[in-house]
Order: C-alpha cells, then structure tokens, then sequence
C-alpha cells in the first residue's frame, strides 16, 4: 500500500519547521518585507559636507634647508617617493635633466626640499599649527593653501616636549578651523584626517577614535585613532563629524615606517594652550617641583595601607629642588596636586608642568601610613641633568642575624660619607640578597630606609623592625638605590 502525501499542504509547515531548526530568514517568492534595523547602528557617515567645510584650511608645508651644490638638478623626487611612484604605478618617475658639474666654479649655497607635512588655519589672520618635528632645522617654510597661493612662512616657535609648532604667513581673511572640546570626544566616534601624505596635497582618511588618554610622553595623553596616517600627514589636523578640530596628528606606531593600524594625535586643547605661549612670547614655561617618579604597584599599594594603586612614587627628590624645600621625602607617594587626584605616575608631570613657575601649590603625600598636606612653590622646567651615581664605601660585613635571613638579607651600618652623599640621616646597607629578597630585586649596595611602614635609620632599629614582622606575610621595603628610591615587596619562603 502506498501512502499519498499532498505536498502543498505540508509545504508551509515543513518550512516553518526547517526555520525553526535553522534559525535562519528565509523568504517566499513574492513576499515584500521591510528591512529590519540594527540596534545602534545608524548608518556609515558622509564626508563630503566635512571635506567641503574644513578643507580649505588645511595647508600643505614643505621644508627647504641650504646646501652646497652639487651641480645636480634640484627638482628631482626623493627616494620615497621614487619608490611610491614604482610600486603604485608600475613605472620609475624621472629625475628629471641632470648637469655637469661647472669646473672652476666656487660651489654656492642653494636650497633643497627637506620634508613635506601638513597643518591647519589657527586664525584668519595666518598663524598655522603644525608639528615642531615638521619644521625642526628647516631654513625656510613654505606654506601652500587649497587656492595654490603660496606663502613664505616665519616660525613663530616650536616646542619639542608636546611636538607643537606655530608659524605665520602674511594673509589676511582665511578659513580658520573650528576648535572642538576634547572632553566631548567619545572612543568609537567617527573622525577624519586631512593631509599630505608622501606629499600628496588634501589627502582625507577617516577612522575612528580607538582610545583616549594615550601615555606616550612626559607632558600629553594622546588620543589613538585608526584613521590611515603617513609621512606627510604631520601637522595635520583630526575632525569630528562637527567640523571641529579635535588633534593634531602626530605619530604612527609602525614596525615598517608605514601605516599599521595605529596613528595618534595630539589633543587640541593641549595644542592651543602650547600655542598660546608661543604666540606670546616664542617659547613654553613648565613648572618643575624637582622629583624622579614612578608608578604605584598594586601589590606596594595594598602591603603600605593606600588601597589602591594611585599616586605618583618620588624614587627621588632633587638637591635645592622645590620639593626638597617643601619637605617631599624619597618614598612618598604624591596623591593630589593643588586639589587634584593623581590617579597614575604620568598625570603628575602633566599637573605640574602646565602650572606657572613661581606658583604656590599643594601637595599631599601618603606617607608611613598616613597623609600629609605640604606647600610648594613651583619652579621652572631646566635642561634635564644627570644624576651622578655615588658609590659607597667599603666595610665590614657582621654575621646576619636570624630575622634578617629569613628575608634572605644581610645587611650592615650605613656609613657617614653614604648617609652625606645620599642626603640620608640613616638606613642600612645591603651587603647581600638571596632568596626572597633577590627574587624581590635588593641587591648588594641598596639602602633600606623602611620595612614595613617602619622608618629604620640604624641596623638596632632594622633587627627590631623585621623582629616584630609576621613571619608568614609579605614585608614592604622602602630602598634606595644611588639617587634612587623605591618600594618592593619580599615574599619570604617563596
């Protein structure tokens, strides 16, 4: 007997049954259905009504520098670009006519294209922001804008630490940008660039912001985008979708000195206040208070009673400094700045040095288990100097006691041209390091100053600290090493 199936009756719930079991969308032949959206997504953004806005105060920048001649032509292309032209296109770009060099002919002085970059219309009467690092050793700057016109620019002043430089071309009634506010800007927003990259003139790139707050130097917390940046793109300026400048794009991290992925920008409301100094008098004034730092572990953090890691840890305070005179010690852990929390190592230097010399702040330190509020008066940023390394001097090493191997050290009296030359009123000095304290990274010549919280000017009060430890827990130690100081933290028995 055989058994008749209608196939269209069962064809609707066979295929609501395999959409079931799939999970998939199918669709009829004929059915009209309306597109679903996704939840957030909103569209790619349009760029033209930007490029259409901003672009005309985007400028090109060349560098010439003064040479000898060759007798070669001056207009031939650099090698870089050379080898853009070959890979890109398929054929070597010409150098163009070459000369004989003149016989008996003094060689004179001429000028010859050192670099390309970019930069942007700060003020409609010509200054223009662009990198210190574009112009740095130029002998002349060329400024060329959307029109074609071209100018002869004057460098007004450059400043190396934030990579910012401000130059000024006589021209009045340009297309100025737009500044944006930093605080605003989101990771994940759209962003755009405009540039010359290997000197192809209004080059736009876009991306997104990928992180805010970048540390990649002393004085600026970068923002990280993934907009395409390349040589030539230097100085010139990153937009939201407001038409606002939010950056100046200054560096790439590259393995290959191309694009990979990764470009950061200065932030604009760090540019402009550099700016402003330059403009007003060609250089920048930084505050200093005279201390080395270091960041805060967790494990320092919780072992010293501070909770969390925060704060910035002096490992060093500078002869005659401003900190000195204050009273910061080696040790202490700076955990605001004139009202401010110092949340990490790098947000000190930034605090201080955008506060004018000869300011009256305050510092709180968390120090011996408790905090303190000391008065400083900022000084002005110097010429880094280097720290002379002392050594000591050579003494007798007693016989370590049973507490002090348990933290696998031995240690001896400080002597009194080591206390002088370290600026110490005591401490003790390690003659060796095993086990806990090796792994912990003592080695011979540090000078403990601390174990436990406990200040240890002598070797008496070094055996009555660690006599009093826990035998089984970790022990906070507070070292100095040369001009150096720092905390670390010895597991014993591990």
């Amino acid at each position: 007997m055989m058994l008749r199936v209608d196939v269209k009756k069962l064809r609707m719930p066979v295929l609501a049954c395999m959409l079931a079991l799939t999970g998939a969308l199918a669709v009829l032949p004929g059915t009209p259905v309306a597109a679903q959206p996704v939840a957030g997504v909103r569209g790619l953004p349009d760029f033209t009504e930007l490029v259409e806005q901003v672009g005309p105060s985007v400028v090109n920048i060349r560098t010439l520098e003064k040479v000898r001649a060759n007798g070669a032509s001056a207009g031939g292309m650099d090698d870089e670009m050379q080898e853009f032209f070959r890979r890109f296109f398929g054929v070597p770009m010409p150098n163009g006519p070459r000369q004989s060099p003149r016989p008996n002919r003094p060689q004179e002085e001429e000028s010859q294209p050192r670099g390309v970059g970019s930069g942007f219309i700060l003020t409609a009467d010509g200054f223009i922001l662009t990198n210190a690092h574009v112009v740095d050793g130029a002998d002349e700057v060329l400024v060329t804008l959307t029109d074609k016109r071209e100018f002869k620019a004057k460098l007004i002043g450059a400043d190396k630490r934030t990579d910012v430089a401000v130059v000024k071309i006589e021209a009045s009634g340009l297309p100025a940008v737009r500044v944006g506010d930093v605080n605003r800007l989101k990771v994940g927003e759209w962003v755009m660039a405009i540039g010359s990259p290997f000197g192809l003139e209004n080059s736009v790139t876009a991306g997104i912001v990928s992180a805010k707050q970048r540390d990649t130097g002393d004085y600026l917390p970068f923002i990280q985008t993934d907009v395409a940046i390349n040589p030539g793109n230097s100085g010139g300026p990153l937009i939201n979708m407001r038409g606002e400048v939010v950056g100046i794009n200054s560096q790439i991290y590259s393995r290959s000195g191309g694009y990979m992925g990764i470009a950061f920008a200065i932030p604009i409301d760090e540019a402009v206040r550099v700016s402003d100094q330059l403009r007003a008098s060609g250089r920048v004034t930084r505050g200093r208070i005279g201390v080395q730092i270091d960041q805060v572990t967790k494990d320092v953090a919780e072992s010293i009673g501070l909770g969390k890691p925060q704060g910035a840890l002096v490992r060093g305070v500078e002869s005659g400094s401003p900190a000195e005179k204050a009273g910061v010690e080696a040790g202490d852990i700076i955990t605001r700045f004139d009202g401010k929390t110092i949340d990490k190592a790098s947000d000190l230097p930034r605090l201080v040095g955008s506060t004018k010399p000869g300011a009256k702040s305050k510092l709180t330190v968390f120090r011996r288990g408790g905090s303190k509020e000391l008065s400083i008066v900022v000084g002005e940023v110097e010429s880094d100097k280097p720290v002379a390394r002392k050594g000591g001097e050579k003494e007798d090493k007693p016989k370590a006691s049973a507490a002090q191997q348990l933290l696998g050290l031995s240690v001896s009296e400080l002597g009194d041209e080591q206390k002088k030359e370290l600026k110490l009123k005591g401490g003790v000095k390690v003659d060796a390091a095993t086990d806990g304290a090796a792994r912990a990274g003592l080695r011979e010549g540090d000078v403990i100053v601390q174990v436990a919280n406990t200040e240890v000017t002598s070797l008496k009060e070094f055996e009555a600290a660690v006599a009093r430890l826990d035998k089984g827990k970790p022990v906070t130690v507070l070292f100095r090493r040369d001009q150096w100081a720092q905390y670390t933290v010895i597991r014993p028995g591990r």
